[in-house]
């Protein structure tokens, strides 16, 4: 029978007789049985030191020997090599001691006499506890090994628990040392790193440059907290880090921060915005931490990106009742009803610098809030002026915007600014048409009542507008006044009734003039000339 194993199983046998000795290792075939015959010794001492270079994995001993007996060299080599499988060879009177050596540890006996089967077969059993343990010992080691391997993300996984969820003290301790999390298990500070503008600057990018780019993130990330103190880095988005140090000074947190946003900043292409949370005393505390640091890193709102904002700036101080203008509203979409695009982009200003102007700022969500109700109230004011198919790409910006994570103050305030210079161009333009088609009805009517005499008030009335916005109008549609346009009709057609052959007298009298003469004087100060020099320098005659 043939044992394959690549490593044999090793054996020393220890007997004061040397014939029992040869006997035992000479005899059966060990090597086919997959055995290795690692040494021999005729007394204890001899034995033990053997046994100490050797290491079997079993030992064959008799019981009674000079200088250390069975039972006492059985309890050494247990106490070194609590494995190792000891068999015990005793004759019948000494049953007793080999029952002793059992309890001690020794895997079995074999009573004296014996014969080479008995010996064989007990190696044997030997051997198939050992290659079992062996077994056993490989899978324990794989374990470990694979949990070795994977410890970075297991720390990773308990690590982002603890910062959403608060647990046992007790607990906490427990699992950070089993981990082997290297930093001290007391007064922490959470921070997170975001990427600023992570999406629209590598949202296209190839899946390998941005883990080049985030990588070298981490290891700036790393090496400037590494300058000042202990701490730990994880990733915990696509774009965000969390990072734990060790320390409770909130100053010192303050400039590791600092250098950290600098130094990315410095020596990579990105900037990061960073959110600190307050010192914890306590593993099972840092949600708190981790939570003052999420709201923090919120107020990058107002700066759009490349800064630091601690937790520690807004906690203590009381904030204002009211921040929000209703009235200033009010005059915001009058302004933009009426086309005012001058007059609603200033109040739209004073309406963010209010804001601005407030010691803490607001909750950056309400300012938020104030520029989607804001973009939509323009959004809903366009509709009572215009169709929906026109009013609803504005809509779609608006969405466009509210959907994405974490805008700045700087793009809440462009969008709005978008919307309302927009509109204010859709109002002027909807005027400007408006204005030509009634001062095209009022040049309408002029022509149709050349006859009479044509008053400002007349017409106006005409066309239902005060006399001032009429002269106002007209002349701004086109381009010279009312009393300039109804003289160059009414002279124009004098012209044509001259070379038709009409009389000046009649002409006068179609033209809503009473006196000749008045008519005749009009008339040259129009074309610089008489009618009759007129009539004459057309005609020739």
């Amino acid at each position: 029978m043939e044992y394959p194993e690549a490593k044999p199983v090793k054996i020393c046998v220890i007997d004061d007789i040397k014939s029992v000795v040869d006997m035992i290792t000479r005899k059966p075939q060990w090597q086919e049985y997959g055995i290795e015959v690692a040494g021999t010794a005729l007394d204890g001492e001899e034995g033990l030191q053997m046994v100490r270079e050797m290491k079997p994995d079993i030992v064959l001993t008799d019981i009674r020997m000079p200088r250390m007996d069975g039972l006492e060299m059985t309890r050494a080599i247990l106490e070194f090599a609590p494995h190792c499988k000891i068999i015990i060879l005793s004759a019948y009177s000494e049953f007793s001691y080999a029952q002793q050596a059992i309890r001690l540890g020794a895997m079995d006996f074999v009573k004296k006499p014996f014969s080479l089967e008995e010996i064989v077969n007990v190696v044997l059993k030997a051997k198939a506890l050992c290659l079992e343990e062996r077994e056993e010992q490989e899978k324990i080691m794989a374990m470990q090994a694979q949990i070795k391997e994977s410890l970075p993300i297991l720390r990773q996984e308990y690590l982002t628990f603890l910062m959403q969820h608060r647990t046992t003290e007790s607990s906490a301790k427990a699992r950070w040392e089993y981990l082997g999390i290297p930093l001290a298990q007391e007064n922490f500070t959470v921070f997170i790193v975001e990427i600023d503008h992570f999406a629209e600057k590598y949202g296209r990018q190839p899946v390998q440059e941005i883990e080049l780019i985030r990588f070298s993130l981490q290891n700036i990330l790393e090496e400037t907290i590494q300058a000042w103190t202990q701490g730990v880095i994880f990733r915990e988005a696509t774009n965000r880090y969390v990072c734990i140090i060790n320390g409770g000074d909130p100053h010192a947190a303050g400039l590791i921060t600092e250098a950290c946003c600098a130094n990315v900043s410095r020596y990579s292409r990105c900037t990061v915005s960073i959110g600190v949370g307050l010192c914890v005393a306590a593993i099972h505390e840092l949600a708190d931490s981790y939570a003052q640091a999420l709201s923090a890193l919120a107020y990058h709102f107002y700066t759009g990106g490349n800064a630091v904002y601690s937790y520690a700036s807004i906690v203590h101080k009381p904030r204002a009742a009211s921040h929000y203008s209703v009235t200033a509203e009010q005059e915001f979409l009058f302004a933009l009803r009426s086309g005012n695009r001058e007059k609603s982009l200033l109040v739209l200003q004073q309406i963010f610098d209010e804001l601005l102007q407030l010691d803490p700022l607001p909750a950056p969500q309400y300012v938020e809030n104030i520029g989607y109700e804001l973009s939509f109230k323009i959004c809903r004011v366009m509709l009572e002026l215009f169709p929906y198919e026109k009013v609803q790409p504005l809509e779609q910006q608006v969405n466009q915007l509210k959907n994405r994570l974490h805008p700045s103050l700087q793009e809440i305030r462009s969008l709005l600014e978008g919307l309302c210079a927009e509109a204010c161009r859709w109002i002027e333009e909807e005027r400007s048409v408006e204005s030509t088609r009634i001062i095209q009805q009022a040049k309408a009517y002029i022509c149709a009542n050349l006859h009479t005499s044509l008053t400002l008030e007349q017409v106006a009335k005409q066309i239902n507008l005060s006399q001032g916005y009429f002269s106002n109008l007209f002349k701004k549609v086109s381009g010279i006044s009312f009393q300039q346009f109804v003289m160059h009709e009414k002279m124009e057609k004098a012209k044509t009734m001259l070379i038709e052959g009409m009389q000046v007298q009649e002409i006068a009298m179609e033209l809503g003039y009473e006196h000749r003469r008045y008519f005749s004087e009009v008339f040259k100060k129009y074309t610089d000339m008489t009618p009759s020099e007129f009539k004459i320098s057309y005609l020739g005659r």
